[in-house]
């Protein structure tokens, strides 16, 4: 009975075959030395632009007096409830204090002249989204605003009363302020533009009233307070170029740093399992052994 005849080959794997496969899984400097380079060239270019914008600033920061003044007010008749003052000057904050007032009554404080904002979430810590400016958009009916008019009331309810509003928004409300200017001489011109601008003839009149009509006087104490601004100088900003390079630089090595951690790790891993890998082919018998 004849039998199959089986034919094996052997291949045989030479010691010169073993060279390239060491020196193709063998470190390639190339790509760290390009990351590293393009690294240091960016951080060198942005570290420099940072440095040029802190020595030539366009912003320019302006002080105003910020001054809270106690208003004068008066009274057409010392036995009813109702006062006025004239006030001239650029105001922020306007507030108004009633002591003693009938719980239930009505706080009642109108502008001849110009419009002002109030919310009773103005000056308060409040919990829910707030900003006095009104707000257009999708986020409208979710933030709070202040009205804007030039008539606001509150309702007395207790024997501590206060009204805060907001005469004009764009004067600066702690009394420093910035602006963009091409030089000193222009921001000098729009600080001072702003603050006149801001500037006007209002007649406040403040009122207690209860069923549309002002309340006795007898008991009742009311303070009327304006924030008052006067441009005082204009200086340019000015902040230490070389300390920002380096705070820049800082920001800048981290952030390429971080740039670069994930890429090293991967390649360095690459590496170590590529010398892995031929330790053990290395180490592997010889198949031409008998």
């Amino acid at each position: 009975m004849l039998q199959p005849v089986i034919a094996t080959t052997r291949i045989q794997i030479h010691g010169s075959f073993r060279l390239p496969v060491r020196k193709s899984m063998s470190q390639n400097p190339n790509m760290l030395r390009t990351m590293i380079g393009l690294g240091m060239t960016l951080i060198i270019i942005l570290g420099y632009a940072v440095y040029s914008n802190t020595v030539d600033s366009e912003y320019y920061g302006y002080i105003t007096t910020n001054e809270h003044v106690e208003l004068t007010l008066a009274q057409d008749d010392v036995e009813v409830a109702e006062w006025y003052v004239t006030t001239n000057e650029a105001i922020s904050w306007i507030n108004t204090t009633v002591l003693g007032a009938p719980v239930g009554s009505t706080l009642v404080v109108q502008s001849e002249g110009e419009s002002w904002y109030h919310s009773p979430s103005l000056g308060e810590d409040v919990d829910y989204p707030f900003n006095c400016k009104e707000i257009s958009g999708d986020y409208s009916e979710y933030i709070e605003v202040c009205e804007y008019s030039t008539t606001h009331d509150l309702e007395v309810e207790d024997d501590l009363s206060i009204m805060r509003g907001i005469v004009s928004i764009a004067l600066p409300v702690e009394g420093l302020g910035y602006l963009q200017a091409d030089d000193i001489e222009e921001a000098e011109e729009m600080a001072g533009d702003l603050v006149d601008g801001e500037s006007g003839i209002i007649t406040w009149r403040v009122g207690i009233y209860s069923d549309g009509e002002a309340v006795d006087s007898a008991g009742i104490e009311l303070y009327m307070n304006a924030t008052t601004h006067q441009l005082v100088s204009v200086n340019e900003f000015n902040i230490d170029p070389v300390q920002e390079s380096v705070y820049g630089m800082a920001t800048l090595v981290g952030c390429f740093g971080l740039m670069l951690v994930i890429p090293l790790v991967v390649y360095f891993s690459a590496v170590h399992k590529a010398k892995k890998d031929e330790a053990v082919r290395l180490g592997a018998p010889d198949l031409n052994a008998d």
